[in-house]
């Protein structure tokens, strides 16, 4: 490898490293890792949060593996870390994705 392209490296290894470094010091609170309550007591099991452009792609796909889905708007109190803007967003265009086994004495 010519000098050039390892000059090249470095100045974009640095940054890049230093963004993982930093990225991997966030700590998510309490109430970003718990569900929503009531959709618990209710039998719901929070999956994730997607795209909200993906969760209909999420949707289908755990319908067609037999569970019931809920897509969520995500909830404030997953937010309280986030900057305003961040929480705009993240409330405008994320999803959290729920589900639960479907009653098979329905089915039958």
């Amino acid at each position: 490898m010519g000098e050039t392209m390892k000059r090249v490296e470095a100045k974009v290894s640095w940054p890049l490293s230093r963004l993982v470094e930093e990225e991997a010091k966030r700590v998510l609170s309490e109430a970003q890792l718990t569900a929503d309550p009531v959709l618990i007591a209710e039998g719901w099991e929070r999956r994730f949060v997607t795209d909200g452009r993906r969760a209909a792609e999420v949707v289908e796909l755990y319908e067609e593996l037999g569970y019931e889905v809920r897509a969520e708007t995500v909830r404030r109190e997953e937010l309280e870390n986030e900057c305003e803007d961040c929480q705009l967003v993240l409330l405008m265009q994320f999803r959290t994705i729920y589900t639960r086994r479907k009653d098979r004495s329905k089915n039958e």
